[in-house]
């Protein structure tokens, strides 16, 4: 009796069971398809640590000072037998030489033409002693000057940025004693030859020395870099005839935009601030070589970029930072990849670049706050290509949302990827 109750009872009951659970299965996939999923998302956080903004540009190099010899008269050329990338010697080397051709050398007007070319470059020859002689005394002023901050910083009296800015200035002045000891040598030498054309288009017996060719020796110790006029022919005055220098004395020349130059030239002339420093890579050895920003040229010119865009563009004149027997290697013309900083900063609180973006005319991102996004606007400072730095808006330890898409908005739930 009591089981077929308990049997009729099971009966009536399982069939509702059966339709509450398939009831409940339903409701539970219903409640999960429609619930909210979380967004999966890249985080990252905020920290401080060093940045620094560059400009990189490709460039070149260029020996700083050349020198171009030119007929100083007129008359037959002799083959010149130098090539290019030949040793030379002050002084001793042979460059061309002249032969006379009648009556251009006894002409009046080739005479008066001599003597004026005499008078200017005894001219030029005095004013580039005057200037040697001033970088001679700004050289010793340098130095004395470093000395003394020198001894001052081992009191620490003064910074260790002055006596950088103290180095600095004794290699700057050292560089243009150098260059005008160069162009010493190079007035003294136009002069030569213009003393010696000036004697040669005076007339002289058949039997004079004077009737014998006239030689041009090297004014400069370093090497032949072009040849414009190899073979025997008939010359006319002021006719450039050879190239030379001194690969070993090289600066890098790099081209950027106007923009950029503005940048450098003001953390350039930025009183108390080094110059620029610079990293050459790319150059063909294994390692990089550095530099200091010593010039922003004064002009621009405009450049056609490989998209067809007209730019203006400013030379950026580079030197070398200390000496490396690396750089030996590097010649005339070669192509190196320049990195210039102009801004860095050791202790500065940087959030990734790709975390930002614009909401209504501020920059903005999305932060990571109990798993939920968080829109927050922030101030940004200084950016390069992957950071930024915060000036306000996020604090340190704070967690960002980098590559935010379409599916991340305000009090979406997030899931780190």
């Amino acid at each position: 009796m009591n089981s077929t109750r308990s049997k009729n009872v099971i009966q009536k009951w399982l069939p509702r069971l059966v339709v509450l659970v398939i009831a409940g299965l339903v409701i539970t996939g219903l409640v999960k398809a429609f619930a909210p999923q979380p967004v999966k998302v890249d985080l990252a956080v905020i920290e401080l640590g060093p940045m620094l903004v560059s400009v990189e540009e490709d460039g070149m190099t260029r020996i700083q000072e050349r020198f171009v010899v030119a007929a100083p008269l007129a008359g037959r050329l002799q083959r010149i037998q130098l090539d290019p990338g030949d040793t030379l010697t002050a002084g001793e080397t042979l460059l061309a030489a002249i032969e006379p051709l009648d009556p251009t050398l006894l002409d009046a007007r080739a005479a008066a033409e001599a003597e004026a070319r005499l008078n200017a470059a005894d001219a030029r020859w005095n004013q580039i002693r005057e200037e040697a002689v001033k970088t001679d005394e700004e050289l010793r002023q340098a130095k004395r000057t470093h000395d003394r901050i020198a001894k001052l910083h081992q009191r620490n009296a003064v910074t260790g940025q002055e006596l950088d800015e103290s180095k600095h200035a004794v290699r700057q002045a050292e560089q243009n004693v150098k260059s005008s000891n160069f162009a010493t040598k190079v007035a003294e030498f136009e002069l030569e030859l213009a003393k010696a054309a000036s004697t040669r288009t005076q007339e002289a017996a058949p039997e004079s020395p004077q009737n014998t060719q006239f030689t041009m020796i090297s004014p400069i110790t370093g090497r032949v870099l072009r040849v414009f006029q190899e073979s025997s022919k008939v010359v006319s005055p002021g006719e450039n005839l050879i190239e030379l220098g001194d690969p070993s004395d090289l600066e890098i020349v790099v081209d950027v935009l106007s923009s950029d130059a503005v940048r450098i030239n003001q953390r350039l002339q930025e009183e108390g601030s080094p110059p620029p420093r610079v990293t050459l890579e790319h150059w063909g050895g294994a390692e990089p070589l550095h530099g200091i920003v010593r010039l922003v040229e004064p002009s621009g010119f405009t450049k056609i970029s490989a998209l067809g865009v007209e730019e203006q563009r400013v030379n950026v004149v580079i030197d070398f930072d200390e000496p490396n027997e690396l750089k030996d290697a590097l010649g005339d013309g070669f192509r190196v990849e320049a990195r210039i900083i102009v801004w860095e900063r050791e202790d500065v609180l940087i959030v990734p670049t790709s975390a930002l973006f614009r909401d209504e005319q501020e920059w903005a991102v999305f932060k990571n706050v109990n798993e939920r996004a968080v829109l927050q606007r922030v101030t940004i400072g200084q950016r390069n290509g992957l950071q930024a730095e915060v000036l306000s808006g996020l604090e340190q330890g704070e967690v960002v949302v980098v590559h935010p898409g379409d599916q991340v908005e305000a009090n979406v739930l997030l899931q780190q990827r």
